[in-house]
């Protein structure tokens, strides 16, 4: 057999030769520094046999980060046969330990556990300490083929191995690697020895986790790791991780006062407070005035509607594994709504439409409910109640292309007044193997082709996901990095030819013939919940000034200040501005520290001098820190900030 080179050159080698054997027959010192390989593309460790006239390239320890997901994965065995010594450290059989799965991930690895008695999160660092002794030991890390009789023999105490290997074809092989008297069921890869892994890891966390993802399987021990092919990228990536907790929705939620989530209420059922309230309602209607310049019109729908509705339009039963079981009322079946554009398309089919009538542009601040497993809610960013800036259009075919692009325009438009410029756009498109999707194949290429050819008309970086369209149409996704790099999927535009047949909508062109429109669904923030999680993350909780729900604070320097403080209070209410005034019994500092905690944007402070002149002195926070100015005229203040606020710098 022969490989191909990055230069071109290629390599003799004997059938079934490895990414090893292509490093020793280039050379003794590059086998010796040689830690992984790519084949076609494709990582691959130095155990694996090769294909037939493979494009490969050696991975040294001269670039490790390109063998991150190998090196974590090794890891992970590492944490497993460390796991293992622990308990038998402990007085306990090798076969009290029983594995589930453990691959890598991003940034790291885990390894799902079966335990004769839990971990704690106090025995991670000792684990880690024998993780170090067994990478010391410079284990060799040995790739074999087994019959499959010979594997379930092997593993015969351990039923999650076993219903594993059950599973894998009876004519193939059964791959196991060995380190020391470490022995696991893997495909791999992995490093060629325990001595060359990097010593930059930290075991993180406990959780728990159902076996293979099955909430009625077993619930496993699941033990989480970070790993890096250098220490100063493991301690950057910690110190990120401090920024996140201390940015954390959850935890600023709860000190800004902005929401609340009550297991008396129901988990995933978030009550906005009234800080929160201000928050949402300044998004809705920044989001409506909009609306409103581009021929938006609003409508209001039900919380629950008829199960007919959503066997009509497909969500149900496509969906049902998310969705709420249904209810019965008189007689008949109701479900609480997990989408709102049935809704709108009952409401055009509720009068004749012309051609000369289309677009139609529906929209609604609409609340959906959605059921998510218990343990995958996370504060406001994955709920089981949520509203969403819906909005359904209602055009021509004619007119799609425009349409979608007045849609874009208006995403782009909202993601930049939030400071989120760093944005990806995912493409959407059907699996044509998969058979969720319902609809003419014909239309479903119009419509990718057409969201295509509208990014790139605006110009915009995309990228093509084969089996990421919704079940009824393609999509355009929204993909935003926040101030700490992490990725969320917020907007989304999808492309609709199937619910307008589904439901026989129709208009008459101007041949007088009935003709079928097409539908976009457009959500520029995706719901409000997940949004405004977001926003708290990625402000730290430092709101800019227009949607701050507490804007400004007045901060009287004695009782005798008082008066003059709450004028101008009164003077800020008049003008449609959020003040306050610090009439408590602490200290100046004081007040001035609580306003601090509380994250409000502007401090006046005013005594005897200001009252005099009809001035305040001014302490703004600022993304570079605190602006401070003394003497500054009321009127004019009050001037700047109201353009401020009516222009959302």
């Amino acid at each position: 057999m022969h490989v191909t080179l990055p230069d071109g050159k290629q390599l003799d080698l004997p059938q079934g030769a490895t990414a090893l054997d292509a490093a020793k027959a280039i050379g003794p010192r590059l086998a010796q520094d040689a830690l992984a390989a790519t084949a076609n593309g494709d990582l691959v460790d130095l155990m694996t046999p090769l294909p037939e006239g493979a494009n490969i390239t050696l991975i040294t320890k001269k670039n490790p980060a390109d063998a991150a997901p190998v090196f974590r994965h090794s890891l992970g065995h590492t944490l497993s046969q460390a796991v293992g010594e622990f308990y038998q450290r402990k007085g306990y059989p090798r076969e009290a330990v029983k594995r589930g799965v453990g691959p890598s991930i991003e940034n790291g690895f885990y390894q799902d556990f079966d335990l004769p008695e839990p971990l704690k999160e106090e025995d991670l660092p000792e684990i880690e300490a024998i993780m170090r002794e067994i990478i010391g030991r410079n284990l060799d890390i040995v790739r074999q083929d087994v019959g499959k009789a010979a594997a379930l023999e092997y593993f015969g105490y351990d039923p999650y191995k076993v219903e594993l290997i059950r599973e894998f074809p009876d004519d193939e092989p059964v791959t196991f690697y060995t380190q020391g008297d470490y022995v696991d069921l893997c495909r791999g890869p992995h490093f060629p020895n325990t001595g060359k892994l990097p010593p930059a890891f930290k075991l993180m966390s406990t959780s728990g986790a159902y076996w293979r993802g099955n909430e009625k399987n077993p619930i496993l021990q699941r033990v989480y790791g970070v790993a890096f092919a250098t220490q100063k990228e493991l301690d950057e990536y910690l110190e990120k991780l401090e920024e996140a907790k201390r940015r954390d929705h959850r935890k600023l939620g709860r000190e800004l006062e902005l929401f609340l989530i009550d297991p008396l209420v129901g988990k995933g059922l978030p009550m906005w407070l009234p800080n929160g309230t201000i928050l949402r309602d300044e998004l809705t209607r920044f989001l409506r005035e909009q609306q409103f310049q581009r021929d938006y019109q609003g409508v209001v729908t039900p919380n629950i509607g008829n199960l007919d509705l959503f066997r009509t339009s497909g969500h149900y039963p496509y969906y049902s594994d998310s969705q709420f079981e249904p209810l019965t009322v008189d007689e008949e079946q109701y479900m609480l709504k997990p989408m709102n554009c049935p809704f709108h398309i009952r409401i055009y089919a509720s009068k004749p439409h012309s051609y000369r009538d289309l677009p139609v542009r529906l929209a609604e601040f609409g609340t959906v409910y959605r059921y998510e497993m218990s343990g995958e809610l996370n504060g406001l960013t994955r709920v089981r109640g949520f509203t969403q800036d819906d909005a359904h259009i209602f055009a021509r075919p004619d007119q799609l292309k425009k349409e979608f692009l007045d849609v874009l325009d208006l995403t782009v438009l909202v993601l930049k007044t939030f400071g989120m410029n760093d944005v990806r756009f995912r493409v959407g498109v059907r699996d044509p193997e998969s058979d969720k999707y319902v609809g003419d194949p014909a239309q479903w290429e119009v419509a990718e082709r057409q969201i295509i050819e509208a990014v790139e008309e605006v110009g915009l970086p995309y990228t093509i996901e084969p089996g990421d369209a919704a079940f009824y149409g393609p999509k355009l996704d929204f993909v935003v990095k926040d101030v700490l790099g992490r990725e969320w999927q917020l907007g989304t535009i999808q492309v609709d030819y199937n619910l307008p047949e589904r439901f026989d909508l129709t208009y008459t062109g101007e041949d007088g013939q009935e003709h079928r429109p097409v539908m976009i669904h457009r959500a520029p923030f995706g719901s409000l919940e997940r949004f405004v999680g977001i926003l708290i993350e990625h402000y730290g909780g430092d709101f800019p000034f227009w949607l701050a729900p507490r804007q400004v604070m007045i901060i009287p320097i004695a009782d005798r200040h008082n008066a003059y403080a709450e004028t101008l209070a009164n003077e800020f209410k008049a003008a449609g501005l959020r003040a306050e005034v610090d009439d408590s019994n602490n200290r100046m500092n004081a007040k001035v520290r609580n306003a601090e905690l509380h994250k409000i944007p502007v401090m006046l402070i005013v005594g005897d001098q200001e009252e005099a002149r009809r001035e305040v002195s001014v302490r703004e926070r600022t993304p570079e820190g605190h602006r401070e100015r003394k003497g500054v005229d009321f009127t004019a203040l009050l001037a700047e900030l109201q353009e401020r606020y009516r222009t959302r710098a």
